[in-house]
């Protein structure tokens, strides 16, 4: 196999090609960045990827460096600000589930001790390493993203149906789905 290719997805975008290359699919165990990946995709819902990640910065900058302890105390008055903010998917009920969410990561935290050692444990603390030789084949869901959309939903969280919860299993490297033949399968 040729070394260079890589996943078709990113296409010629160097925005796109640096997430593909750096961040899809390589493990994630830090806490405060499984939260952002966790709302980010949330606000994806509907809309590509790429438009996320354009707007990410501005998210960023948005919602307290998803500062997970600071939004959960966010008043109405500030998620209501967010609706003006033309840098970010000014969805009301995505702006609104931030704060939700923040305060069900919190007491997975109180729980489990931290939301990596929860949400790792749905693989058994082990990437599920796919073998997947066309984008076509990648599932939009899977009976574990279902269980884990059951499992947060339970908990508190929105916006985290089964293909949101499986699109975060990609990005935060629960599953890896790098085609076989692309340049990043084995990092």
């Amino acid at each position: 196999m040729h070394t260079s290719t890589r996943c078709p997805w990113p296409g010629n975008d160097p925005l796109y090609i640096a997430y593909h290359d750096n961040e899809w699919g390589i493990p994630e165990h830090n806490d405060k960045k499984l939260f952002e990946l966790l709302i980010l995709e949330g606000f994806q819902s509907g809309l590509s990827w790429i438009t996320i990640l354009r707007k990410r910065e501005n998210f960023r900058n948005a919602f307290a460096q998803f500062n997970y302890v600071e939004l959960s105390q966010w008043s109405d008055e500030q998620l209501a600000q967010c609706l003006n903010n033309p840098g970010i998917i000014r969805n009301r009920l995505k702006i609104a589930a931030v704060r939700t969410n923040a305060r069900a990561f919190i007491q997975i935290q109180e729980k489990f001790a931290s939301f990596d050692r929860f949400i790792w444990e749905y693989v058994a603390h082990n990437p599920i390493i796919n073998t997947f030789t066309e984008h076509k084949q990648l599932p939009a869901q899977t009976d574990l993203s279902v269980r884990m959309s059951k499992d947060l939903k339970k908990l508190g969280f929105k916006f985290v149906g089964p293909t949101i919860c499986y699109s975060f299993m990609q990005a935060a490297g629960l599953v890896n789905d790098h085609l076989k033949s692309c340049c990043c399968y084995t990092k």
